[in-house]
């Protein structure tokens, strides 16, 4: 897809400037190491008009990843976050995924970073996964190790093995990939949280294993408010192939229900399962019309 054009406007250390017109530091860290970090949200357009969905969160976690990996954060995410909102306005943007980039300038050593540059594009982008129920693999590319990267900051160069894996989902006729961790047990998806449902109990991998998703927690709080008992617990393969049904959970993926992982067909009617209720819940919470879950 098509992320810009000629009159797309990004912001770049606090200027907003035409995305055709910047140009890569080709000896930037980033480029060559995969050191920077990075965030996605969304914003929906609402009757209280465009509104980005918990973005105060979303900063704070890139302010954690770029911390846990010597980048200075000198920026006010306050701030930043009122850019986001005159970044949609400037390229004519109601609803819209957002991406705030942070990365390094020319360094070839192995050494942290002494300078630090962001920048925020906007585009159109529906569902990551489309809207209709997905077809999963269990992936034979694991998923890195906390013992030698941090798996709960979003660093760049930790998205390879996702790539890895999400390319050969796609040509074995998959449309997204399971990773495990080096024990065996079900981590996550390439860039979504797992969710199971067995005997009307949701489970999820515990969060000391997985990438802390903002949308992770939303669907936890909407399984408290809502009375359905969930168990973050590590799950086998076995549990996935053997659950009543299961979903993925992302601010890119958004909610998005699994129809069938690797050989196996879930045979409970998506729109009957505790997901399909998740799923309904959180679309009314982004747009507003439920409870308020934004920073204006």
């Amino acid at each position: 897809m098509q992320y810009y054009n000629q009159n797309t406007l990004i912001y770049l250390n606090g200027e907003f400037v035409k995305a055709t017109g910047t140009r890569v530091d080709l000896f930037s860290q980033s480029l060559h190491y995969g050191y920077g970090a990075f965030e996605g949200l969304r914003a929906y357009s609402t009757h209280n008009g465009t509104r980005i969905f918990k973005a105060e969160a979303h900063f704070e976690r890139l302010r954690k990843s770029c911390e846990a990996i010597g980048f200075s954060y000198t920026w006010n995410n306050r701030t930043l976050i009122e850019q986001c909102y005159a970044l949609l306005s400037a390229n004519n943007l109601r609803s819209a995924y957002i991406r705030p980039l942070v990365f390094s300038g020319s360094n070839m050593h192995l050494t942290s970073a002494t300078e630090a540059h962001i920048m925020i594009a906007a585009w159109e982008w529906g569902p990551y996964l489309g809207q209709h129920l997905i077809r999963v693999n269990i992936s034979d590319i694991e998923r890195p190790s906390k013992k030698s990267f941090l798996i709960d900051a979003k660093v760049s160069g930790q998205y390879i093995n996702a790539i890895r894996a999400t390319t050969d989902a796609i040509r074995n006729g998959f449309d997204e990939a399971l990773l495990v961790d080096q024990e065996g047990y079900v981590a996550q998806a390439s860039s979504e949280n797992i969710f199971i449902e067995k005997d009307f109990k949701i489970y999820t991998p515990p969060i000391a294993d997985v990438f802390p998703g903002i949308t992770r927690q939303t669907v936890i709080g909407i399984c408290k408010e809502l009375g359905f008992e969930i168990i973050e617990k590590r799950l086998t393969v076995q549990d996935i192939y053997t659950a009543d049904s299961a979903f993925l959970s992302g601010t890119a993926a958004e909610i998005i229900g699994i129809k069938q992982v690797d050989h196996v067909v879930y045979k409970e009617d998506w729109e009957h399962t505790i997901g399909a209720s998740i799923q309904r819940k959180y679309k009314n919470l982004v747009l507003e019309q439920e409870n308020y879950e934004v920073i204006i």
